[in-house]
């Protein structure tokens, strides 16, 4: 029978640390950090050069971490889609492009700054009814008209018990790419990683009508994990 290796010693233990520690890249982030490092490479007889590419490798590697989550098990909850700072709970239309009823619905918006790890998760487990792209404005993601005049894509997730909801990554100021990688007919599961945004930007939450909000603004959430509300 093969021992187990031991952990409480040595560079095992070492290894095991350092994958418990620094999380993992998104590998949307492989050909940010593959040039940076290119970059330091062919400039190595320059110091300024070498040292600003290895600068921008490590913060692209930084920017596209992609921390592993464990959802919560209880029933009928929306975790957070994204890591960030709670901004607004109001309640709100869905976007228009949707089609969707006009009639107001709880919404929660998350502000995710440069430092915050940009991938997004599944607030719920469901099928993927439709994913609508609309271009529109690059504007600070902080300021309220960031909902309505930004560049946004709108995933709208189905539950099994008939609940929809829906997250949608909106762009930010210096953000001006989003990625989405689910399609309609999709099924994802609560906290499945399905796209990022680079560089700064925003998640707003539409909860069917009747949910009980958890949250308030001024908290901080991490994404496939805080528990937004709880649905009716």
């Amino acid at each position: 029978m093969a021992r187990r290796p031991d952990l409480t010693t040595g560079p095992a233990r070492l290894a095991a640390l350092v994958r418990s520690s620094v999380p993992p890249m998104h590998p949307e982030g492989l050909p940010f950090v593959g040039a940076s490092l290119a970059v330091a490479l062919l400039g190595r007889r320059s110091r300024w050069v070498r040292r600003a590419a290895l600068t921008s490798a490590a913060a692209n590697a930084a920017f596209f971490r992609h921390p592993p989550r464990t959802p919560p098990v209880r029933p009928g909850v929306v975790v957070a889609p994204a890591d960030g700072l709670i901004c607004v709970v109001d309640e709100h239309s869905p976007p228009a492009e949707l089609g969707l009823d006009p009639t107001p619905v709880p919404r929660i918006s998350i502000f995710l700054s440069v430092l915050d790890a940009h991938v997004q998760r599944a607030p719920v487990s469901g099928e993927v009814i439709s994913v609508v792209h609309r271009p529109g404005l690059f504007g600070s993601a902080d300021l309220e008209a960031a909902s309505a005049d930004n560049e946004r894509n709108s995933v709208v997730i189905r539950t099994p018990d008939g609940a929809t909801v829906i997250a949608v990554q909106i762009a930010g100021l210096v953000a001006r790419r989003i990625v989405c990688h689910a399609h309609a007919g999709d099924t994802l599961s609560i906290g499945d990683t399905y796209g990022l945004i680079r560089y700064g930007s925003r998640l707003d939450t539409y909860l069917p009508a009747g949910s009980r909000v958890l949250i308030t603004n001024g908290q901080r959430a991490l994404a496939g994990e805080t528990v937004l509300a709880e649905m009716p």
